[in-house]
């Protein structure tokens, strides 16, 4: 059990300034009171899909006349504070790679790695290397 505890290496943490830490926070609060916005009569019909989110547009739709007794729709209040909007929920600004030399130029500070999907295993195995050398934190290692 201790020789396992040795090999762990904790995960790399961003550098944040107070502010935005609390903003992370905040940001975390929020992601869980938002409701899950679904389609507009999802329920009804079996070729809607109730994850993805598409604007109410008929001239009789009681959904985009927000109507009480319907589901929340998507607006501007519920987004999240602005100086962490679009980060991971790591803290990290998330970069997509696709070869080695892209990794130039990031700060493993401020940037975490996500591997491309179309990559194949050589070159993946490459990437993860090269990040693991400059000490990047890798979101989808192998």
């Amino acid at each position: 059990m201790a020789e396992e505890e040795k090999d762990y290496k904790t995960k790399r943490k961003p550098s944040l300034t107070k502010e935005e830490w609390k903003s992370m926070k905040k940001k975390e609060k929020m992601k869980k009171k938002r409701p899950k916005f679904a389609r507009q009569e999802w329920f009804r019909h079996a070729k809607l899909d109730g994850d993805t989110w598409r604007k109410p547009r008929g001239v009789h739709s009681k959904l985009r006349k927000n109507l009480k007794y319907r589901p929340s729709k998507v607006s501007i209040g519920f987004r999240g504070p602005k100086d962490v909007r679009g980060l991971h929920p790591s803290g990290f600004e998330e970069v997509l790679v696709h070869r080695v030399k892209d990794l130039e130029g990031l700060d493993p500070e401020r940037h975490a790695v996500r591997i491309a999907h179309g990559v194949g295993m050589r070159k993946r195995i490459d990437i993860e290397n090269k990040a693991e050398e400059l000490d990047f934190r890798l979101l989808n290692p192998s």
